[in-house]
């Protein structure tokens, strides 16, 4: 079930927010481009928390999207770094992070213990929709948007503070994996996708999916 793959990607995320070498290089720059150490691990956190916050909102009465056409939606997918959507994103993390590098650790720990107990009881099919509103998704979709973030970010903030990228569940990994290839095709097109995977002698220069 893709509830217990987020949940232990998510577990992964907290063990890397409580890890010493994060609090040590906390108020220096990240390997993502734009973010401290403080706003990525924020931001890493957020992927946790945004979810308790779906599942604390009522169910909309708007149709779910696809979760491959949520992202060719998003706003943030093609914006420059500077645009308002990426700096509404990297404020958001800086937020999360604002109490200290212990207190983000714990208070993430906690939605997490409250996510473990609630997940289960809820139905894959449950339309929820994000904080900051429209579109909605049904869970299961929700569940591996979010872990696509974690996944990804949790190997920006492994890279960050120099400890190796934590080992997740080949269920995550492969899902993600998967939902990103997708997508690269979507935007990319399916053939330079097949050449980057199988034909090193005519791999495009990128297959990125965002």
């Amino acid at each position: 079930m893709i509830s217990e793959s987020y949940l232990a990607t998510a577990s992964a995320a907290v063990s890397l927010l409580a890890h010493q070498s994060v609090a040590d290089a906390w108020a220096g720059p990240s390997a993502l481009t734009g973010y401290a150490v403080s706003g990525l691990a924020g931001h890493l956190a957020g992927q946790v928390n945004v979810v308790a916050k779906a599942l604390d909102g009522p169910e909309p009465d708007t149709e779910p999207v696809a979760l491959v056409d949520y992202f060719l939606q998003a706003r943030w997918i093609d914006a420059e770094q500077d645009s308002e959507v990426h700096r509404g994103i990297r404020s958001r993390g800086a937020d999360y992070a604002a109490s200290g590098p212990r207190a983000l650790a714990s208070r993430t720990a906690e939605v997490l213990d409250r996510l473990r107990r609630d997940l289960p009881r809820q139905p894959p099919s449950r339309v929820v929709q994000f904080p900051w509103g429209p579109p909605s998704l049904r869970l299961d979709d929700l569940l591996a948007n979010r872990m696509m973030e974690l996944v990804v970010h949790l190997d920006d903030l492994a890279v960050s503070v120099g400890v190796p990228t934590p080992e997740l569940p080949v269920a995550a990994t492969d899902a993600v994996v998967s939902l990103l290839a997708t997508l690269a095709a979507r935007r990319r097109g399916s053939v330079p996708v097949l050449r980057a995977l199988t034909r090193a002698e005519r791999a495009p220069t990128t297959i990125t999916a965002f």
